[in-house]
């Protein structure tokens, strides 16, 4: 999904609600750059078309005035709660109204409900939930954010992100047995390798286990513009004590290192979904900028965390077509396998195995600036080598071995054709048209 116009970041309140997906996003409504956060609203019956509402959320409270930012929503009781973080900024940039200097501000966390998912009273029905942390054993009062709330055995739980002195990222968790009434419990993190703050956490149980991903800022070294990136662990939490288990070593969320502000919900059948944010540097020829992966499965096993297609999308993406130039405008797939040292180039766009890794190379398909990564590469892969390759105008995302690994890259002015260097047939799909134009009305 892409911005419907000017500029989207984080997805927030992911959630299936009264027969439809509900995705709200960061979004600034007055132009193609970060400022002042909205929410944004976007909502589907498939997860694979979606129509864009307009915007749910805006500033309206002392706690909010300067944005109202990332968040989680759950359903109780038939309503629709959403919480976020409000941001109120202590110095205004006098150049720019949409900005602080120097860090200056301090972050609350904040709630709201709507009885269908689509009306919010954003200027009666906002509630403060946790007040800005003064306790610095505990959390940041500036950075400290982005509420995730699931249901446990007997109670509501909440965790945020936060830092400890800017230092290194952690994890705050929250206990409510009426989602109004909010006490601190305990925390988690695991040292200065690790990112100095930890943005958008979210903690899910899988059938193999549990997962926690965070997104830490400032986690690579090595001079790459895009130092925050999201990482997922393998990890146990007991929920009487909130004490979790984090283990030293994670994976990437994806290895296109474009990916980032991931969230998860249950889809209509219990599986756990996943969306996320994909970078981009510029804006794309229509004005816009920012876009969302496909949903993907989150699956637990042996303890690897994979990443899959969502079945809804395979439903949807499977009219077999003999050339690229018969593509849908929503894009296509291509399937197939590469043997080592072999290569698939789509539109400028290459793929390539490298013995047990495959690596991927966009530097024909992306603007040039210092610092831009053009390379990206999986760890050794254990399961095989077929590729599945969602291709859209402005976004390639590669799965190895059904979400073994993923690698999502932004693109810019791909070509319209594909081909191995082997010579071998590439299986190429797209959108069945019986499923165009079945997005059903409010």
């Amino acid at each position: 999904m892409k911005a419907p116009d000017n500029w989207i970041n984080d997805p927030n309140g992911f959630i299936y609600y009264k027969g439809y997906y509900h995705l709200f996003y960061q979004y600034f409504p007055y132009g193609p750059r970060w400022g002042t956060m909205h929410w944004g609203h976007a909502v589907s019956r498939d997860l694979v078309t979606w129509e864009h509402r307009g915007i749910a959320l805006y500033p309206s409270t002392y706690e909010d005035r300067n944005g109202c930012f990332s968040g989680s929503a759950i359903e109780e009781d038939g309503k629709l709660y959403l919480a976020y973080t409000g941001v109120r900024y202590e110095v205004v940039n006098p150049e720019d109204p949409h900005t602080c200097l120097n860090e200056q501000f301090e972050s609350a966390q904040l709630m709201i409900t709507s009885e269908d998912g689509f009306h919010f009273d954003n200027e009666k029905g906002k509630s403060v939930i946790i007040p800005p942390i003064t306790d610095k054993s505990i959390g940041d009062r500036t950075h400290t954010r982005d509420p995730k709330i699931w249901r446990g055995k007997d109670a509501w739980y909440l965790i945020l992100g936060s830092t400890v002195e800017e230092k290194y990222g952690e994890v705050l968790f929250y206990r409510s047995e009426d989602l109004h009434t909010w006490t601190y419990v305990d925390k988690a993190w695991k040292g200065p390798d690790y990112g100095w703050m930890w943005e958008c956490p979210d903690y899910f149980e899988t059938e193999g286990g549990g997962v926690l991903i965070v997104s830490p800022m400032g986690l690579l070294k090595n001079g790459e513009k895009e130092k925050n990136q999201s990482v997922c662990f393998p990890v146990e939490f007991d929920e009487d004590t909130c004490r979790m288990e984090i283990p030293d070593r994670y994976q990437f969320a994806d290895h296109g290192m474009d990916l980032y502000a991931p969230q998860s919900t249950l889809d209509a059948e219990g599986r756990r979904v996943m969306e996320a944010w994909i970078r981009m540097p510029k804006a794309a020829e229509e004005g816009w900028i920012g876009m969302f992966c496909s949903p993907r499965v989150v699956e637990r096993k042996d303890g690897h965390i994979y990443f899959r297609i969502h079945p809804n999308v395979r439903a949807a993406c499977s009219k077999e077509i003999t050339d690229i130039s018969l593509a849908s405008k929503d894009g296509y797939m291509a399937v197939f396998e590469l043997e080592d040292g072999e290569q698939a180039d789509i539109g400028g766009f290459l793929i390539t195995r490298n013995g047990n890794r495959i690596r991927t190379d966009r530097a024909a398909v992306y603007p040039s600036f210092e610092g831009a990564h053009l390379i990206s590469e999986t760890p050794e892969i254990t399961e095989g080598y077929r590729v599945e390759v969602l291709v859209d105008d402005n976004l390639v995302e590669v799965y190895i071995n059904d979400g073994e690994y993923v690698i999502s890259n932004a693109v810019y002015g791909l070509g319209k054709t594909i081909k191995l260097s082997s010579g071998k047939p590439v299986h190429l799909y797209t959108m069945r048209e019986e499923d165009e134009g079945q997005q059903g009305e409010e």
